[in-house]
């Protein structure tokens, strides 16, 4: 079967059986293929031997709860993962993007938003021929290579999250450029900024240290106060 032709393989992670099964059904119905596992622990296994194409993953779970499965996860699986949190609150949603997960959805969700979440993050991933283009940007020792999405600082390879090279990406190709948050939200989420989420604050956290920035003070993405955010073309001499 082609890549054009092959259906993308969501996991959902939910222990509510007539939820899981609901919105399994509504996203097969939508062209997908859908498997559910309603266990944290066996969802670790799941995901990383199966390596689906997306994970819609349940904060509560049985086992291990749904932030444990992320962390556990990341080291070895770098497609998206979508959050469920019950609740509203920012602990939950900024510790799920800390773990690594891409986006998160507040519960309960109507399957409509589910299915338009899931498309986002699954065109931010599903590079065609043409779209692979080999584009690299060098800025003294990080590369950053959009051909095969990958970052290498001082010759190493840096593991980054598909939603964190997203945002560096975003960032890198317009150096020099301060971007705001709205600006940010549009382009990679295609929503408007609600002016209270955080999870681009949470994102440039952590790649700050991974592209040798240090956090607290910054010479490659810089915080610029009620503007945005400025990824430095130059940094000798800062």
């Amino acid at each position: 079967m082609s890549k054009e032709e092959k259906l993308p393989k969501i996991l959902i992670v939910e222990d509510d059986e007539r939820l899981a099964r609901l919105t399994q059904e509504y996203l097969i119905r939508n062209g997908l293929e859908v498997g559910v596992e309603p266990d944290g622990n066996r969802a670790i296994r799941r995901i990383i031997s199966e390596q689906p194409d997306l994970v819609v993953l349940d904060v509560m779970l049985p086992g291990a709860d749904g932030l444990t499965v992320c962390r556990e996860v990341r080291p070895h699986y770098h497609q998206p993962i979508l959050m469920l949190t019950a609740r509203t609150e920012d602990m939950d949603q900024v510790l799920g993007l800390e773990m690594g997960a891409d986006d998160y959805v507040a519960k309960p969700v109507q399957p409509r938003v589910l299915l338009a979440r899931i498309r986002a993050l699954l065109r931010r991933t599903d590079k065609t021929p043409e779209d692979e283009v080999a584009q690299r940007i060098e800025f003294d020792d990080l590369v950053i290579d959009n051909g095969g999405r990958s970052v290498t600082l001082n010759g190493e390879l840096v593991d980054f999250t598909s939603a964190e090279y997203d945002l560096l990406w975003l960032l890198a190709s317009n150096a020099g450029r301060i971007l705001s948050r709205e600006d940010i939200f549009e382009r990679l989420r295609g929503i408007e900024y609600d002016g209270q989420d955080r999870s681009i604050d949470v994102r440039i956290s952590r790649i700050r240290p991974k592209i040798g920035d240090d956090p607290e003070n910054p010479k490659r993405i810089k915080t610029v106060r009620s503007k945005g955010y400025l990824f430095v073309k130059e940094t000798n001499g800062l």
